[in-house]
């Protein structure tokens, strides 16, 4: 019987019962599959990470890509009909199953790439650890939340700017691609879904070397938690963690206030401020 996603959908439903708390929404469209794999790119030989596997529909377009892959799952059940469907690549030693839940589970090593449909309610945890742990990746595929790929891009214009995408900019350009209707799913979500491409960058790459991230995303993240006001009445007051910042205290960050008293973006808001604009605010604050 020839393998395709329905296919592998249906014989993992007739074993166990979707688990919505697990964000078990299977896609089953298999042009949005193949949509996947060419937003990647050329994934031959790579060594590619897929989170969430479930019932293998992407795993099984990535194996056909060439790619050596290693997907880890959470649902023990989904665990046993992958080693079930999958028994000769994992045999051949291209495709690995790692038990777990990815938010903790050690990555494998020397990942050139990640391709995956995410539960949608570990988007963010799993960006934070990506950017924390410092992969070295090629592309990032996701297929997420509508509004979420917006808070990701930011290219919505100012109502989609926030710490989500800020964050990311520092090491991505996040591009988003196909709209994913809800009828590409088995069950059905609730909401559309959105390829997003994150490309890895070096922006800070200068003379000025590395800016201090935990600083600007503390700064981000203090000021957008009220949009409405500007940033001289925001930044009065530091944020709540800033003394976790090796460095920082209350007393550095009111001296460092009065290097930006004077400065135009004091009277913005949080929202109408660019990613380079917050760069700017974390570099001068940190001159003291």
């Amino acid at each position: 019987m020839e393998r395709n996603a329905r296919l592998l959908v249906d014989l993992l439903r007739d074993r166990q019962q979707t688990d919505r708390s697990l964000g078990q929404n299977y896609l089953v469209d298999e042009n949005v599959l193949s949509a996947s794999i060419e937003f990647a790119g050329d994934l031959s030989g790579k060594h590619v990470l897929e989170i969430g596997c479930g019932p293998g529909t992407l795993t099984h377009f990535l194996l056909d890509a060439n790619a050596v892959v290693s997907a880890i799952e959470i649902d023990s059940g989904s665990i046993e009909h992958m080693e079930l469907q999958f028994s000769s690549e994992i045999d051949s030693g291209q495709l690995q199953l790692i038990e777990g839940d990815a938010l903790s589970v050690p990555f494998p090593e020397d990942i050139d790439a990640i391709v995956a449909n995410i539960p949608y309610q570990i988007s963010s945890p799993l960006l934070e650890r990506i950017q924390r742990e410092k992969m070295h990746l090629s592309v990032i595929i996701f297929l997420v939340q509508e509004e979420f790929a917006e808070r990701m891009t930011m290219q919505a214009g100012p109502m989609d700017r926030g710490p989500l995408g800020i964050s990311l900019w520092l090491d991505f350009d996040v591009e988003m691609g196909r709209r994913v209707s809800p009828s590409c799913f088995i069950p059905q979500p609730r909401v559309h879904s959105r390829l997003v491409r994150l490309l890895p960058v070096n922006r800070f790459e200068s003379e000025k070397g590395e800016i201090n991230r935990r600083l600007l995303r503390q700064i981000v993240s203090h000021c957008f938690a009220d949009r409405r006001k500007k940033l001289r009445n925001l930044l009065k007051r530091p944020p709540k963690r800033l003394a976790r910042i090796p460095g920082w205290h209350r007393d550095r960050w009111n001296t460092a206030l009065t290097h930006l008293s004077n400065h135009s973006l004091m009277e913005e808001r949080p929202e109408m401020l660019k990613p380079e604009d917050w760069v700017m605010i974390c570099e001068l604050i940190s001159v003291v």
